[in-house]
C-alpha cells in the first residue's frame, strides 16, 4: 500500500521527541500534492492575473504610466525566466510574478486607454449636441447615452460620453440621431459612504464623463460630422437592440415585457421594482442577468434541434457530419444572442465557455470545463480589467467554479455509486439537477451579495426548483422562436407564450419571496473578508486533492473578520446635512428627516437594516433634540454631536459639542470640538463616516477613493487658525439650548 509522506512520517515519528519536524513533513507534503497536480497549475494564471488587476484598483494614488510599464516589463521578464527555468518551483515562482505583474500593468494600460475629460463640478444648464449612443426607458422617463458631444461651455474637452434622463420620450431618441437637448451636468456621483458602489469609477471605464437631466424635449438636429465604421458597428448593433426592445414591449406590455426584453435584449429598464424584488427575493435574479443558463438553452438547443432535424434525413446523417454542422449552427446562434443581450460580463464568460464546448466538438477533443472558465476569466479581464471588482463578474465566475469542481467531484465518484432506482431516473436526474445547481450556486454567490448588495436569499433552493421548469420548457424556447419570427413580423404569438411563462414565474417568485424568512439583510462587509473567502473558496475548487479542505481555513478567517467589523457611529452626507448617529441599541437613526434620501437609504441597506429612511427618525428618547438652529445629539458614550443648521447656533455648539457638523461654514468660530465640519469639508471630501471612542477615526468618500483618474483629487484639509477661545457672549449670535 502506497502512503503518503505525512503518513509514513507519523508512523516513523516517536511522539512527541519529532515534534519539531512536523512543519517540514507538512512542507513536504504539500508539495508532494501539488507536484502531483501539476496539470491544474495554468487554472491559477487568471488568478494570479487578477490579483495583479486586484492590487491596481486598491492603490491610493494612481500609479504613473511609466511604473506600470516598469512592472509589466518585470513581468515579461518573469515569464521569460519561468520558461527557460528548470527547476520547477523556481518556473512556479517566476510564473507568479509574471502573472500578477502582467495584471498590474495592463489594469493600468486599460485605465490609459478609456480616459476622457470626466466634469470636476456642476456644470448648471448647458445646451448639448450629440449622437444618441443608446436608450433605454427607465421608470417616468428616458436615459439616453449621448457620444460626439459639442457644447460652448465643454471647449476644446468635452466629455466623450454624456448620460442624460429625459421626462419627455419622443420619436427621435433612435440611436444614430443626432439631438439638442438643454440640461443641467453634474460629474458622475462617487459612493454614497466610504467604502460603498463607486457610480464614477463605472462611468469612467464606459467614458460617461457628466450625467444630468433635461429641460424640454429633445430636439432632431442634422449630424455634425460622419460616422466612422466602428461608430456605423456600434450604431447598428444599438438600433437592433432597440427595434427588438420596441417590439417586444409592443407585444408584452408593462413589468412582463421589461423582463423579456432583459431575457432577450438585456434591457433591465422596464422592469417593475416590486417584479424585480420579487424574483431576486426568491434567489431568482440570475434569470434577470444573460448569464450560463439562457446561452446554455439558446445555444445547446439549437445545437439538438438542428442535429435532430439532419437526423431524420439519412442521406445527411448517413454521409455528412452532422454534428459538426449543429456545433457550428449553435456557435452562430450564440454569437447573434450575445451581441444582442449587450454582451454583458456574465453573458461573455458563458459564450466563451459554450464556445470552447462547440470548438472542442468541431476539432474530435473533449472539452475541459476548469480549463474553460480559466480562459474566459482571462479573456474577459484583457477585454475589460475593471470587471474584476463588478458584482457580475464575482457572482457569475463564483458559481460556474462552484458547480464546475461540483461536476468534477461527481465525476472522479461516479463510479462507487449503485446503479439506483431505474423508474422515473430522468425526471429524478432533472430534479436533482436544478436543487444542486441551485444549492451550489447560491452558496457560491452568497459572500458577494453580502458584500455587495447586503442582503441573503434562504428559499432559492425551493425558487429554482419551481421556476426552471417553467424557464427551460416554456419562456426561453419561446423567446428563441419570437427572435427568429421577428424578420416575418410572427412574432406576437411566441411572445405571448413567453410572457405567459413569465407570468408563471412571477407568481413563484412572489410565492416563495413572501414565505416567513425568505431573506436576511446583513451588513456591510470589509474588502479583506470578501478577499479571504475568494481564495480560501479557488484553493478548495481549483484543486482536487485533500489538501484543498486548507482552503477552509482562510474562509473561515474571512468570515471572523466579517463578523468583528463594525459600523460607523456616524455618518455624514456629501450635503452636510443628511447626519445619521448610532443609538444605545446599535441601530442608526437620523437626528433630521434626511434631505439626501438616496445616501440615507444606502446608509440603512449597507447596515444590515431593513427599514425605510422616512422612518429611522431619531427622537428625544434616543438622545436628539432639534430647533429651528440645528439638532443635538448624545451618543452611547455620551459624546456630545452638535448638527448646526443656522450661524446663530454656531457659538453655543462650538462651546459644549464634542463633534460639531455645520451645514454653514464655521470660519473661525469654532476650536472647542474634538472634530468641526463644516459644508466646505464635505465639498471637499464628500460624505464622513466617523467611529468614537478613546481616538475618533474619520473616513471620507474622497479620502478612500484616493487620487484616482474617476475620483475628485482630495485636497487637504483646510488649516484652522488658532484663536483665544470666545465665550459665547462674545459673538453677535448667541442662544441657549441644553442637550438632551
Amino acid at each position: 500500500m502506497v502512503v503518503g509522506p505525512l503518513t509514513a512520517f507519523r508512523r516513523s515519528t516517536p511522539d512527541i521527541a519529532m515534534i519539531g519536524l512536523w512543519p517540514a513533513a507538512m512542507a513536504h507534503a504539500c508539495r508532494e500534492s501539488a507536484f502531483r497536480e501539476r496539470e491544474r497549475w495554468p487554472l491559477w494564471i487568471p488568478v494570479g492575473f487578477g490579483a495583479g488587476v486586484g492590487l491596481y484598483f486598491s492603490a491610493f494614488v494612481e500609479p504613473s504610466i511609466w511604473l506600470a510599464l516598469a512592472i509589466g516589463v518585470l513581468g515579461i521578464g518573469a515569464a521569460f525566466c519561468s520558461a527557460r527555468s528548470t527547476r520547477i518551483w523556481l518556473a512556479v515562482s517566476f510564473a507568479s510574478i509574471a502573472a500578477i505583474s502582467l495584471g498590474f500593468g495592463y489594469a493600468k494600460l486599460r485605465t490609459e486607454w478609456v480616459a476622457a475629460p470626466v466634469l470636476s463640478h456642476t456644470a448648471g444648464v448647458v445646451s448639448l449636441r450629440g449622437r444618441i449612443e443608446s436608450v433605454q426607458v427607465h421608470g417616468k422617463g428616458v436615459r439616453v447615452v449621448l457620444g460626439a458631444v459639442e457644447s460652448e461651455r465643454f471647449g476644446d474637452s468635452p466629455p466623450a460620453r454624456v448620460r442624460v434622463s429625459i421626462r419627455s420620450a419622443t420619436d427621435i431618441l433612435v440611436p444614430g440621431n443626432w439631438v439638442h437637448v438643454t440640461a443641467t451636468l453634474m460629474p458622475p456621483p462617487g459612493p454614497a459612504a466610504p467604502g460603498g458602489y463607486d457610480f464614477g469609477r463605472a462611468a469612467y471605464y464606459d467614458r460617461i464623463g457628466a450625467v444630468g437631466y433635461t429641460y424640454g424635449r429633445a430636439t432632431a438636429i442634422a449630424p455634425a460630422r460622419d460616422e466612422t465604421i466602428p461608430e456605423r458597428i456600434t450604431t447598428a448593433i444599438a438600433l437592433l437592440r432597440w427595434r427588438m426592445t420596441e417590439r417586444i414591449q409592443a407585444a408584452l406590455p408593462g413589468s412582463t415585457g421589461g423582463i423579456a426584453s432583459a431575457l432577450i435584449t438585456g434591457d433591465r429598464g422596464s422592469i417593475a421594482d416590486d417584479d424585480e424584488a420579487a424574483l431576486r427575493d426568491a434567489g431568482l435574479a440570475h434569470v434577470l442577468a444573460i448569464a450560463g443558463l439562457h446561452m446554455a438553452l439558446v445555444g445547446l438547443g439549437l445545437f439538438w434541434v438542428v442535429r435532430a432535424v439532419l437526423a431524420a434525413i439519412p442521406s445527411i446523417v448517413l454521409n455528412y457530419p452532422i454534428k459538426k454542422w449543429a456545433a457550428v449552427a449553435a456557435l452562430g446562434g450564440a454569437t447573434f444572442y450575445l451581441i444582442v443581450s449587450g454582451a454583458a460580463t456574465p453573458a461573455t464568460r458563458a459564450y466563451v465557455m459554450l464556445s470552447v464546448m462547440l470548438i472542442a466538438i468541431l476539432a474530435d477533443r473533449p472539452a475541459l470545463s476548469m480549463r474553460s472558465v480559466a480562459l474566459a476569466a482571462l479573456i474577459i479581464l484583457l477585454l475589460r480589467s475593471e470587471s474584476l471588482i463588478e458584482p457580475g463578474f464575482q457572482m457569475s465566475f463564483a458559481a460556474v467554479v462552484g458547480l464546475v469542481a461540483v461536476a468534477e467531484w461527481e465525476a472522479a465518484h461516479r463510479s462507487h455509486e449503485g446503479m439506483g432506482l431505474r423508474r422515473f431516473a430522468g425526471v429524478r436526474r432533472y430534479i436533482r439537477g436544478i436543487a444542486v445547481t441551485s444549492l451550489v450556486g447560491s452558496l457560491a454567490t452568497a459572500p458577494y451579495a453580502i458584500f455587495h448588495f447586503d442582503r441573503a436569499t434562504h428559499y432559492a433552493v425551493l425558487g429554482n426548483l419551481l421556476a426552471m421548469p417553467v424557464m427551460g420548457f416554456i419562456t426561453m424556447p419561446a423567446a428563441a422562436i419570437s427572435v427568429m419570427a421577428m424578420p416575418f413580423h410572427l412574432e406576437a404569438w411566441p411572445l405571448k407564450v413567453m410572457g405567459f411563462g413569465i407570468e408563471i414565474m412571477l407568481s413563484m417568485g412572489r410565492f416563495v419571496s413572501g414565505l416567513p424568512g425568505a431573506i436576511s439583510t446583513v451588513s456591510a462587509w470589509p474588502v479583506d473578508a470578501i478577499a479571504l473567502m475568494s481564495f480560501g473558496g479557488l484553493w478548495m475548487a481549483l484543486w482536487r486533492r485533500h489538501w484543498r479542505w486548507a482552503g477552509v481555513m482562510p474562509m473561515l478567517v474571512g468570515v471572523i473578520v466579517a463578523m468583528l467589523a463594525h459600523g460607523p457611529d456616524i455618518l455624514v452626507a456629501r450635503d452636510g446635512i443628511t447626519i445619521a448617529v448610532r443609538g444605545n441599541d446599535g441601530v442608526l437613526r437620523f437626528v433630521r428627516p434626511p434631505k439626501d434620501g438616496y445616501s440615507a437609504d444606502q446608509w440603512l441597506k449597507r447596515d444590515g437594516d431593513g427599514r425605510d429612511s422616512k422612518v429611522a427618525l431619531a427622537t428625544r428618547k434616543d438622545g436628539v433634540a432639534c430647533d429651528g438652529y440645528g439638532c443635538i445629539a448624545r451618543t452611547r458614550d455620551g459624546t456630545i454631536i452638535a448638527a448646526v443648521s443656522r450661524i446663530d447656533a454656531l457659538a453655543e455648539d462650538c462651546a459644549q459639542a464634542a463633534i460639531l457638523i455645520s451645514a454653514v461654514p464655521t470660519s473661525r468660530h469654532c476650536e472647542g470640538p474634538k472634530l468641526v465640519i463644516d459644508k466646505f469639508d464635505v465639498a471637499r471630501a464628500g460624505g464622513y463616516a466617523i467611529w468614537l471612542g478613546a481616538n475618533i477615526a474619520v473616513k471620507t468618500v474622497e479620502g478612500e477613493r484616493g487620487q484616482r483618474p474617476w475620483s475628485l483629487k482630495p485636497r487637504a484639509p483646510r488649516k484652522r487658525f488658532q484663536y483665544r477661545r470666545m465665550r459665547p457672549t462674545s459673538l453677535p449670535w448667541t442662544r441657549t439650548r441644553s442637550a438632551p
